[in-house]
């Protein structure tokens, strides 16, 4: 089954726009004719591909076309490199699964190193960014762990620390009887959003014992740390963007010496990896110099 390059640029347009006007002002057509693309285009699949709505959303097959229609756009474009054609379509867009972390800490100096590319980032937490790339929905992730995803190429990065911290006044307050399995279940702590599991992980780590703590609920790397910092709860933050805060004495670590090292892998479709070299490069190069290189005993 061959599917329309302009049939797919506009299912592509309207998932980026978020409405069907919108991806026909960026196509440079009128609506009725980006309608008309995807009624084809759905015909011919046989699926609803846009749920209609403000915005417009796709259903999961809609998401698998899109994301072939990029992969195809990757193609073409390290084709016309290899041949040394000109590149008239402009550059290419690669979607990425990239845990908040891991974009907040080291993962845009990657961006900053490549051209011709343009970035389409799906921000995930770092234990689900793999089902991205497993159901094909992006050509890439930096995934948690070392399990090569199948049909993909792997390269072990390194691992990012996380610190267990805290306001000095939080701490005294709730971990005056030292950290313990009660103190732990008591103090309330900060979690990125409900799939996050690196406070519950840490917690079994030093204590044995699962716990449930009262959390606050909040998806944001940088006001992670200021949270902490205001003494609304404890949490786990990557060393690297707490260390100034650590070093002035805002945060203290809850337990010195108590960190967790997880252990991160990119990962791209096999099929494209010969068109993703260059970023491949400057991942590995970004990695380097912001993640642990050692493997440690806790990793997670």
């Amino acid at each position: 089954m061959l599917l329309d390059p302009n049939h797919l640029s506009a299912l592509s347009a309207i998932l980026r726009r978020g409405s069907f006007d919108a991806a026909a002002s960026e196509l440079a057509v009128t609506p009725s004719a980006i309608s008309q693309r995807i009624k084809a285009l759905e015909d011919l699949v046989g699926a609803t591909l846009i749920n209609r709505g403000s915005p417009c959303t796709a259903t999961p097959m809609g998401l698998r076309i899109a994301q072939h229609a990029e992969d195809i756009g990757l193609l073409e474009a390290q084709l016309a490199r290899e041949l040394t054609l000109d590149q008239t379509n402009g550059p290419a867009r690669v979607r990425i699964a990239v845990p908040a972390d891991v974009l907040a800490t080291w993962f845009i100096n990657a961006m900053s190193q490549v051209d011709g590319l343009l970035f389409d980032l799906v921000v995930d937490d770092q234990d689900h960014s793999a089902e991205w790339l497993r159901r094909g929905e992006v050509s890439a992730a930096i995934t948690v762990g070392g399990d090569t995803i199948p049909g993909s190429d792997a390269v072990t990065l390194g691992s990012l620390r996380y610190i267990p911290t805290a306001n000095p006044m939080f701490i005294r307050k709730w971990f005056a009887d030292g950290v313990n399995a009660d103190t732990l279940s008591r103090a309330t702590c900060l979690t990125f959003n409900r799939k996050d599991g690196l406070q519950k992980a840490w917690i079994t780590q030093q204590t044995g014992q699962r716990i449930s703590p009262p959390s606050h609920f909040l998806p944001s790397s940088q006001g992670f740390v200021e949270a902490a910092i205001a003494g609304i709860g404890w949490g786990m933050n990557p060393e690297n963007l707490a260390r100034r805060a650590l070093e002035d004495g805002r945060l203290c670590p809850l337990m010195p010496g108590a960190r967790l090292d997880v252990r991160l892998t990119w990962q791209v479709g096999r099929v494209l990896s010969t068109a993703l070299a260059p970023l491949t490069a400057a991942v590995k190069s970004a990695s380097r110099a912001a993640l642990l290189q050692l493997d440690t005993s806790d990793q997670a």
